[in-house]
């Protein structure tokens, strides 16, 4: 499904993506060598063991880029300028190794652009949920987002 224009995204309307991502130990390790994040809480075994939760997490920005990466395709792909900024970020619950995440997508406000005519800003609420329905990650987003094009004085239909 391609990503819905700013008349579409009325506040309310909240969408439950139909991909989910397993999280494997390579996803961890490979984020945290990309972001020079050395951690031992993130890839030591051995150091985790001793660690309030007994085993390693997950990096807490992997989740984040994974849950708005999930919502991508049925929100914003195609349709969006910008990312304007997030919000009120929370990891309310560790993820581990093997955890399931799957995302839900609310629509909480919008208002017309200040400056272009061509799109408006949504802002959506993201929530990150394991395969024990515990929230993992929740966070507020701003995105610029297209109005329908205007073809002969009409808006299109897409």
């Amino acid at each position: 499904m391609p990503g819905l224009y700013y008349e579409e995204l009325e506040p309310g309307l909240v969408i439950e993506h139909a991909t989910r991502r397993t999280v494997s130990e390579t996803d961890n390790v490979l984020f945290c060598a990309m972001t020079h994040n050395l951690a031992p809480l993130h890839l030591d075994a051995e150091y985790s063991k001793n660690s309030i939760y007994g085993q390693r997490l997950v990096n807490s920005l992997f989740i984040l880029g994974l849950v708005t990466g999930i919502t991508v395709g049925e929100t914003t792909q195609g349709t969006t300028l910008a990312n304007l900024g997030f919000e009120d970020v929370k990891f309310p619950k560790p993820v581990f190794h093997g955890d399931t995440i799957r995302v839900r997508t609310e629509v909480t406000s919008k208002r017309e652009s200040k400056k272009r005519t061509d799109s408006g800003v949504v802002f959506f609420r993201h929530l990150g949920i394991n395969q024990r329905d515990e929230v993992v990650c929740e966070c507020n987003r701003a995105g610029l987002m297209l109005k329908r094009p205007v073809v002969d004085g009409q808006t299109s239909k897409g």
